[in-house]
């Protein structure tokens, strides 16, 4: 089968499996070079619990207490061979990073992705540009939910091999008569804009004009997946306000408020955005 499968034997992956982050070294003596060594997992039941639910949570944010977050991570640590974790210290730590798909018209019956298929829905209904999501997802049709999250000061160039993996994982799934072959991929990710703060109300009155709520992306990959994407959008959550992104401002005058951000892509799509994704962030030879 795919090499991902064939992981489980021994832990690590070879290369392109690991790869090696390099922190430069500048004429400040501040600065000292730092190898960081990054190792591709199998989802292992007895040891990511813990951590796929901490970046389920971060990925899902304030609206993370909506679901039953520790039954998607069952959920996911159920098909090990379908997605990676990312790993530094070896495979009994905690994943720094996750990639996943699930079948949500397979699965549709269990709470978990009962719960969180009607909450995409009700999303995808308060903006235009996502409104044939809620049809789809009634269809019958076989759709993957792709869940991908990582720590805040993890690079992106973990991306690449993470989407490569999960597209030779899917196709090995499928000729063994797996239920991966889906119609679309629906792509759950998080966006965030910058807002002025709540606070020094006053000071802020005698400042001229407002600031463009430019749209910002957590995962820069996203920025390539809309490209192929049937349809793309963000959403609020339901649990956030300005007092939340005033509590994560962080060294600057701007409040953050982080959004919800969907990408829907068509199957016959989805290995050229994963290549796209390659050649946008893959680091360089």
């Amino acid at each position: 089968m795919a090499k991902k499968r064939a992981r489980e034997a021994d832990g690590a992956a070879e290369a392109p499996d690991k790869m090696v982050e390099d922190g430069d070294s500048s004429d400040d003596d501040d600065f000292d070079m730092v190898n960081v060594d990054f190792e591709w997992f199998n989802f292992d039941s007895e040891i990511d619990f813990h951590g796929t639910k901490s970046l389920l949570r971060q990925l899902f944010d304030v609206d993370a207490t909506l679901f039953d977050i520790s039954g998607l991570a069952d959920l996911i640590l159920s098909q090990p061979t379908i997605g990676s974790t990312v790993k530094v210290d070896g495979k009994e730590t905690d994943a720094y990073a996750f990639l996943t798909a699930l079948n949500l018209h397979e699965h549709r019956e269990k709470q978990p992705i009962a719960e969180l298929t009607r909450y995409i829905a009700e999303k995808a209904k308060t903006n235009e540009a996502l409104a044939g999501i809620p049809d789809l997802l009634s269809s019958g049709n076989h759709v993957g939910l792709v869940l991908s999250e990582r720590l805040i000061n993890m690079p992106s160039e973990i991306a690449p091999p993470m989407y490569n993996m999960l597209i030779d994982e899917i196709e090995a799934a499928v000729e063994d008569k797996e239920p991966y072959e889906f119609s679309h991929y629906l792509i759950i990710s998080k966006t965030y804009n910058e807002i002025e703060s709540t606070l020094d109300v006053a000071e802020r009155k005698r400042k001229k004009g407002k600031q463009d709520a430019t749209l910002f992306y957590f995962h820069p990959e996203d920025e390539v997946l809309q490209k192929y994407a049937a349809a793309y959008g963000s959403y609020d959550f339901t649990k956030i306000d300005e007092a939340i992104a005033d509590s994560k401002r962080a060294f600057q005058e701007m409040g953050v408020m982080p959004r919800g951000f969907m990408i829907l892509i068509e199957a016959s799509k989805f290995a050229d955005a994963a290549k796209a994704i390659s050649e946008y962030l893959s680091p360089p030879s």
